[in-house]
C-alpha cells in the first residue's frame, strides 16, 4: 500500500479554532496542535504506562525491532491519526508511523490498514492501547458528525457542536467534528456570549441581560440568546441579539412545526439556532425549517467508538 505520508512524529506544538470555525472535512480540517493536546497525550500516557510496562519489559529484548499495522474493523470515519504519532513520539522518537489513510477518510471495515508503526517492538507495544483509544473515540465522534453533515447537506443549515464534552477532551473531539464536517460552537466559556435561561434569570430579564453582553462585547463578537417562545423571540431581537437560541422549539414527537414559526416570524433578520429535540432523526426535517443552524451534543456525548487494532506484522 502507497503511504498517504510519513513520519518520526514529533510531539504537537500551536493552533486551536475559536468558536463557529469552518467547516471543512478530512484532511482539510486542521489539527489544533496546542499545548493542550500535548498534556492530554502525557496524561494519558501516563496512566497507563504507570511506573512501567512489566509485561513487555520481561518478555520482549530491549532491541528486538518490529513492525505493526493499524486496522480499521468497523466501518466509519478514521479520526486521530496526527494523535497516534503524538503518542508514539512521546513514547520513543525514534518510532515511524507513516499513514496509509487519509485523515478523515471513510472505511468500510474490512480490516483496511490506516497506519504502520516501525522501530523498537518494546516501544510499539507499550504506545499501543494509549494509541488505539484516542484513535477509536476520535473517530467515533467523526463518524457521527459525518451522519449529522450528510443529512443536513444541500440545505442551509448547518450543524453544530456542544460543550458537552468528555472533560479534558474537548480540544481533541471539537477537532473529530470539524473531520467529520460539522461546525464548532463555542471552545469554552471564554469564546463567545451565549446568554442562557439562567443568565437572563440572574440579570433581569432578556433585555437588561443582551445590553451587559453589547457592553462587554468587542467589535464584530457575537451575542447569543436563548429563548422558550416567540415573545422572547421578539424581545431578544428587538433588544440587538445577534443570534437568538431557539431552546425546545422541536417538539418531543420530533414536530417542528413551532420551530418553523419561529423561522418565519425572524424572516432572515438574525441568525437562529435550533436547540433541543435535535437528533439525526429529526435533522432533516429541522433543516428544511430554513433554521441556520442545529446544535448537537450527541456528536460528543454519545458518539461510540470504532474498533480499531494493532498488529505486529514482522
Amino acid at each position: 500500500m502507497t503511504p498517504v505520508s510519513s513520519s518520526t512524529a514529533t510531539a504537537p506544538a500551536a493552533d486551536v479554532s475559536g468558536a463557529l470555525a469552518s467547516a471543512v472535512r478530512g484532511a482539510a480540517a486542521s489539527f489544533p496542535r496546542s499545548d493542550a493536546v500535548g498534556a492530554i497525550i502525557q496524561l494519558a500516557l501516563a496512566e497507563d504506562v504507570g511506573r512501567g510496562d512489566v509485561t513487555t519489559e520481561a518478555t520482549v529484548a530491549a532491541d528486538t525491532q518490529a513492525t505493526a499495522e493499524i486496522l480499521q474493523k468497523q466501518a466509519g470515519v478514521i479520526c486521530g491519526l496526527p494523535v497516534v504519532e503524538a503518542v508514539f513520539a512521546m513514547v520513543d522518537p525514534s518510532v515511524k508511523v507513516t499513514r496509509l489513510a487519509e485523515e478523515g477518510s471513510w472505511g468500510d471495515g474490512d480490516r483496511r490498514t490506516v497506519a504502520r508503526i516501525e522501530g523498537s517492538a518494546r516501544s510499539i507495544l507499550t504506545g499501543e492501547r494509549t494509541a488505539l483509544n484516542f484513535l477509536q473515540r476520535l473517530s467515533g465522534v467523526a463518524t457521527a458528525s459525518r451522519r449529522a453533515a450528510d443529512i443536513v447537506a444541500g440545505t442551509q443549515t448547518e450543524v453544530l457542536d456542544t460543550r458537552k464534552t468528555t472533560p479534558g477532551f474537548r480540544v481533541l473531539e471539537k477537532y473529530a467534528v470539524r473531520v467529520g464536517g460539522c461546525r464548532n460552537h463555542r471552545a469554552g466559556l471564554d469564546d463567545g456570549f451565549l446568554i442562557k435561561e439562567n443568565h437572563i434569570r440572574a440579570a433581569g430579564g432578556i433585555t437588561a441581560a443582551i445590553r451587559g453582553a453589547k457592553d462587554r462585547a468587542t467589535p464584530g463578537q457575537r451575542v447569543e440568546v436563548e429563548v422558550t417562545n416567540l415573545d422572547e423571540l421578539d424581545e431578544a431581537m428587538a433588544a440587538g441579539a445577534d443570534m437568538i437560541l431557539l431552546d425546545n422549539f422541536v417538539g418531543s414527537d420530533g414536530d417542528v412545526g413551532r420551530l418553523q414559526t419561529a423561522v418565519d416570524r425572524a424572516d432572515g433578520l438574525v441568525a437562529l439556532e435550533a436547540s433541543g429535540g435535535v437528533t439525526h432523526e429529526t435533522l432533516s426535517a429541522i433543516a428544511r425549517t430554513g433554521v441556520n443552524y442545529a446544535s448537537l451534543g450527541a456528536l460528543t456525548h454519545s458518539a461510540g467508538s470504532l474498533d480499531f487494532s494493532l498488529e505486529v506484522v514482522l
